[in-house]
């Protein structure tokens, strides 16, 4: 059975394994990454690759790594988190290991790697929903992954959901990751312990009163034990996910949607409200197919199972 190498580049730290064709990762490994120096990065990556090809048979590496991709899927021409600019990460990739090699979108891969071996297997057309730090999203159409004219499309994280809303990192105003992603509930969670002490007893509680100490698992843990300010603030969270799902139903009607992230851990407290916003923001929605929303299954594992599996399919 052909291995292949499967590597997730994120900001703070590199995970990366060997992946078999059933999607089975055979060994993994991490590293820690400083997301400001780019020629640090790529060196890791390369150094990881060259470990892994040197132990184990594999046929091919694929990278995942947050930021646009080029067409040809050769070059990282643009990642804010990671100071890459135009970086040539897969010529670096075969000139050292002799690998064939494909570099994609991160939640590209982690699309992907639901779509092929997890909870959306069965599906052909999914939209994949990251919701950590902050919001990304795969599009996964009549069983291939859409890149765009350049390789740039996916980022529904960037859709204006709140016109003149909160300030995005992109530059833009009411970006939809403002609104649910981690960060997003943080921001809530620590503006609701302040303004409402009373009703954020609970996670004040788990905090030693210091709201600057709340973190996104802070208030899954307040909601699970009941706190109606942590509720409050996964509702709200969750009723911008339904609403954008609504919008995007619209333009691809897909199988399913699929929440992956941190935020999606959170599972019912998270997925309940989308799903209610989304029920009553769906054009038609009488008349539409139920569309489910459902949780990741591969967690933190996807992008690297996915991006092996890319790097064995060059035309997927």
């Amino acid at each position: 059975m052909s291995l292949s190498i499967g590597i997730d580049v994120g900001g703070t730290k590199i995970a990366a394994g060997v992946v078999d064709e059933a999607g089975t990762m055979i060994t993994k490994i991490r590293r820690p990454s400083l997301a400001s120096d780019a020629a640090s990065i790529a060196r890791t990556v390369v150094d990881i690759a060259q470990e892994l090809a040197s132990e184990y048979a594999a046929a091919s590496i694929g990278v995942g790594a947050a930021g646009f991709v080029d067409k040809s899927r050769r070059t990282i021409s643009f990642a804010p988190n990671l100071a890459w600019r135009d970086e040539p990460l897969a010529d670096r990739l075969e000139d050292a290991t002799g690998l064939p090699t494909v570099i994609e979108n991160d939640a590209n891969a982690a699309a992907w790697g639901e779509f092929t071996f997890g909870v959306a297997s069965h599906a052909s057309s999914i939209v994949f929903v990251t919701l950590g730090t902050g919001v990304g999203g795969g599009l996964i159409i009549d069983g291939q992954l859409l890149r765009g004219t350049h390789g740039f499309a996916g980022e529904i994280g960037h859709v204006n959901l709140v016109p003149d809303g909160l300030q995005c990192g992109c530059g833009g105003r009411g970006c939809w990751e403002q609104y649910s992603s981690g960060t997003a509930l943080v921001r809530m969670a620590r503006d609701a312990a302040a303004t409402s002490p009373d009703l954020a007893a609970t996670l004040l509680r788990l905090v030693d009163g210091d709201p600057s100490r709340i973190t996104g698992y802070t208030v899954m843990e307040a909601a699970r034990r009941g706190c109606t300010a942590a509720i409050r603030c996964f509702n709200e969270a969750g009723r911008y996910v339904g609403i954008a799902l609504a919008d995007l139903v619209s333009v691809l009607d897909p199988d399913m949607f699929v929440l992956a992230g941190g935020v999606s851990e959170a599972g019912s407290l998270i997925r309940v409200p989308a799903e209610e916003s989304f029920r009553d923001q769906q054009i038609g929605g009488d008349y539409r197919p139920t569309i489910p929303i459902v949780t990741a299954a591969l967690g933190n594992d996807a992008g690297i199972i996915g991006a092996a599996d890319l790097g064995r399919r060059p035309a997927a």
